[in-house]
């Protein structure tokens, strides 16, 4: 498997997914000044031009969260995702796109100190800490002892939240995060 990499993206995010399965993996470095995400090389494996970007054979997956929910597929012994057909898949599945359809982007509003315009289909950043404290509830992962890419797609979006120097004032998401970045494998900024 090849990751397409720079430690200055999403594709950290992938990383850590990665090392929680045990999978073994290349690197391959994206160099975005020289504009390597945008070659026709690349843009065969990511349309987009983005990173992360994961090749496995013949398989290409494109997008932080369709990589997690690919790999915790791909390696259920790392037992990272509740199997399909049993009753956590629905809420998994939720809580996976959720992390990029509403909690990413009301984050983001947040940080660039934007108003967050209902006809752009997305919660405020409030609404979407209170559902992550709700799904949270006493934790300490989002499956209780359970820790599931779930919390590698949710809780990197607050590890990044913290990298950036802006409090969320929300002490239970921040103890979470405190427990994330302390997992063996946590997302680590800098490869």
């Amino acid at each position: 498997m090849k990751l397409y990499f720079n430690p200055q993206s999403r594709a950290v995010i992938s990383k850590w997914m990665l090392d929680e399965c045990g999978a073994e993996y290349e690197l391959v470095p994206i160099d975005f000044a020289k504009r390597e995400h945008k070659t026709p090389e690349f843009l065969k494996i990511n349309p987009a031009g983005k990173l992360p970007a994961l090749v496995d054979g013949e398989t290409r997956v494109f997008e932080g969260a369709a990589i997690c929910m690919y790999l915790a597929d791909k390696y259920p012994q790392a037992h990272l995702a509740p199997k399909i057909g049993s009753p956590e898949r629905g809420r998994y599945l939720s809580l996976m796109v959720y992390s990029t359809s509403q909690l990413e982007p009301s984050m983001s509003d947040r940080l660039m100190k934007v108003e967050t315009l209902p006809q752009r289909g997305w919660t405020d950043f409030d609404t979407a800490m209170n559902v992550v404290e709700g799904e949270l509830g006493k934790g300490p992962y989002l499956f209780g002892d359970w820790f599931t890419a779930a919390d590698v797609m949710i809780g990197s979006m607050f590890i990044w939240m913290r990298m950036w120097g802006a409090p969320t004032g929300r002490p239970a998401i921040d103890a979470y995060v405190e427990r994330l970045l302390a997992r063996p494998h946590g997302m680590k900024m800098g490869g």
